[in-house]
């Protein structure tokens, strides 16, 4: 009998980490380059897709009416701050726990990737790798949950 309980103790603590394990959350984005903070981005679930939007720049030089001006689809000209960063992201089917299939926008340059989104660390950080064609073509930010 304690053997089971204890086994059923284990699975629940283990369901709960799994539960954290996910991209929907707030985030502190790090740039990959000078390693600073960058901004909160949060990640929400509709129906089973993922969208992420900027909700605080982090910054020091960031100015409050910065635009997306090179951005070349719908978001050209959009404040930064509530810019919608990652589109169109969802559960892989390789049955990992990873995410893909959408894309994510450098409003830094305009230039849209796609993405793929892996929690590590029992998803307290988040890998969001950005390339073009294949995975292995890209460059990957660790990102900070914050909640």
């Amino acid at each position: 009998m304690l053997k089971t309980v204890l086994a059923g103790l284990v699975l629940v603590a283990h369901a709960s980490a799994f539960a954290q394990a996910t991209p929907v959350g707030l985030w502190k984005t790090i740039d990959d380059k000078t390693k600073k903070e960058r901004s909160l981005v949060r990640i929400v679930d509709s129906g089973g897709t993922l969208s992420g939007r900027i909700e605080k720049r982090l910054d020091p030089d960031a100015k409050a009416g910065d635009t997306c001006d090179k951005c070349s689809d719908d978001r050209k000209d959009k404040p930064i701050l509530g810019l919608e960063l990652l589109r169109g992201v969802k559960k892989s089917a390789s049955g990992e726990n990873r995410w893909d299939g959408g894309t994510i926008l450098d409003p830094e340059d305009g230039k849209t990737y796609k993405v793929l989104l892996t929690p590590v660390d029992e998803g307290k950080r988040l890998d969001v790798r950005g390339y073009i064609g294949m995975p292995m073509l890209g460059r990957t930010q660790t990102w900070i949950r914050v909640e």
